[in-house]
């Protein structure tokens, strides 16, 4: 397995650089082709930033700074629209030759990156910026390996830090802390289990009232085009089972690892999201940009399918909600797969503070921001 790049080595033999590319970055008109994507009526998609390699999930500073994430490239950014016209004119490298630090959230002042198999903190991050902090190493016993190893972290109401490890395979019956999703003091370092039975969630919020937490949840592989769905699921109680690898979705036996007794765990997703979506990041929309019916909402970047024999996903869809439950789910921007051929494939969502919503596209490069005007 490849090591990780020790961030303090990397800030103190590469700081010139990136002091050089924060100056240095100035954003230009997208050649995407953005007429393609389709929106509701009143709504508008445009370039935030590109030349983002490989942009996956997206944190916001208490001073509008857009912090971004990478996978492939192993890579954090830092985005800032100086001027106020929703384009980011500068983009910083905080670090690169990570081990792929895809996960980040800002809590207290602090830029939280989450490797494969630790977590590092920037404190006092936008007051540094565009000098980069030193890295501080928050956690470093997570496991190493790195099938569905990438994190999608975030702050929860309880002030604990909310981070997910993938089963380590397509499906298998491995202990935790595999397939599960785990709550950390970054003080104390005491760990809790949240959900188990969990094979891959690349993202999570929690609901505005009630502050459950709500997360997406790839199904597994190989048992054909239309089985199982990937998930919307809801964490009702402390340490709940979601039933994988038993089970899938609310009672599809899994043809390899169908365990009765152990499938009676199982807590039945809140929504189905169709299969080999790879749905990924999800916010509740608490802005209020968008017009009212949208507001509650929840909306969930779907990367795209890569075996399937057509194509799906590679779009943004909206959950509507009726407090608590599910009352519709439908497409709000689709238009990256064009036929079998798709330009881009989106990963997370983030609103902005004027109510924008941006979408981070890891094959384009690219962070989109979607507004509504209305007409």
């Amino acid at each position: 397995m490849n090591k990780s790049v020790n961030p303090l080595t990397y800030l103190t033999t590469c700081a010139a650089t990136v002091l050089s590319l924060s100056m240095s970055y100035q954003a230009t008109a997208s050649e995407l082709p953005l007429e393609q994507i389709k929106l509701p009526a009143g709504f508008q998609i445009d370039t935030y930033a590109e030349n983002v390699e490989n942009a996956r999930q997206m944190a916001l500073g208490n001073k509008g700074t857009v912090f971004v994430g990478s996978r492939r490239a192993g890579n954090v950014y830092a985005l800032i629209d100086s001027n106020k016209d929703f384009k980011a004119d500068k983009q910083i490298l905080l670090a690169q030759g990570l081990n792929m630090p895809s996960g980040l959230a800002y809590h207290q002042g602090s830029l939280y990156v989450a490797e494969v198999d630790k977590i590092w903190r920037y404190r006092d991050i936008e007051n540094s910026l565009p000098k980069v902090p030193q890295p501080e190493l928050v956690y470093n016993k997570l496991p190493s390996e790195r099938h569905h190893g990438w994190k999608n972290i975030k702050f929860g109401p309880d002030g604990l830090l909310y981070i997910p490890v993938g089963a380590p395979c397509n499906v298998c019956d491995d202990p935790l802390p595999f397939s599960s999703i785990m709550k950390l003091n970054v003080d104390t370092k005491e760990v809790t289990t949240v959900a188990q039975g969990v094979r891959n969630s690349v993202g999570f919020d929690f609901h505005p009232e009630t502050g459950e937490l709500w997360f997406t949840d790839n199904g597994r592989d190989m048992m054909g085009d239309d089985l199982p769905d990937d998930e919307l699921n809801r964490v009702t109680q402390e340490g709940q089972h979601f039933g994988f690898p038993y089970v899938h979705n609310a009672d599809i036996k899994d043809p390899e690892f169908y365990d009765a007794e152990k499938a009676k765990l199982n807590t039945p997703p809140a929504l189905n999201l169709g299969a080999h979506v790879a749905a990924l990041g999800m916010e509740f929309y608490l802005g209020e940009q968008f017009p009212e019916a949208y507001r509650g909402n929840i909306f969930i970047a779907q990367h795209g399918s890569w075996n399937r024999s057509s194509k799906v996903g590679y779009r943004v869809m909206q959950v509507v909600l009726n407090g608590s439950e599910v009352a519709g789910y439908l497409p709000f921007a689709t238009g990256w797969l064009q036929g079998e051929e798709s330009w881009g494939r989106p990963v997370a969502v983030l609103t902005l503070e004027d109510g924008s919503l941006l979408v981070s596209d890891d094959a384009a490069d690219e962070v989109y921001r979607i507004s509504y005007q209305a007409k």
